[in-house]
């Protein structure tokens, strides 16, 4: 699937895939997340999608259940050297299931790119305009 990255205005920097668009922003005047939050979200919420479907098919409500994603920063490099996910389960969740739905959790597809990382290649080209 192609996406495509385009610039509506100001520090604004939009991508349309499908039929949806990620907006993101930079600050002060941000009307969106910035692309760097936008990516950490990601990771929380692919989790979210395998801690959800666990529950679903074992019957288990969802409800009570959330994730609580924090970072560390390496000081020098300011780059994130780890991501926690913390699975907050309400008291009734089941106790057999506990290490189980961390396994879930852990097949995250997000967080599977971040231990084998595709490479990169940046092109440049020159668009033709269409005539009209």
């Amino acid at each position: 699937m192609d996406m495509i990255i385009d610039f509506p205005g100001g520090a604004r920097v939009d991508a349309h895939f499908g039929p949806f668009t990620v907006q993101t922003d930079q600050p002060p005047y941000a009307s969106a997340p910035t692309p760097f939050a936008t990516f950490l979200a990601s990771i929380g919420t692919c989790a979210g999608i395998y801690v959800l479907g666990f529950c679903q098919q074992r019957g288990i409500s969802a409800e009570g259940i959330r994730l609580v994603q924090s970072q560390e920063v390496n000081p020098f490099t300011r780059l994130v050297s780890k991501v926690k996910l913390d699975i907050q389960l309400p008291p009734d969740f089941p106790e057999k299931y506990k290490t189980a739905v961390i396994r879930s959790a852990d097949q995250c597809a997000v967080k599977k790119h971040f231990e084998n990382p595709p490479q990169f290649e940046i092109t440049a080209t020159t668009a033709e305009l269409a005539v009209a």
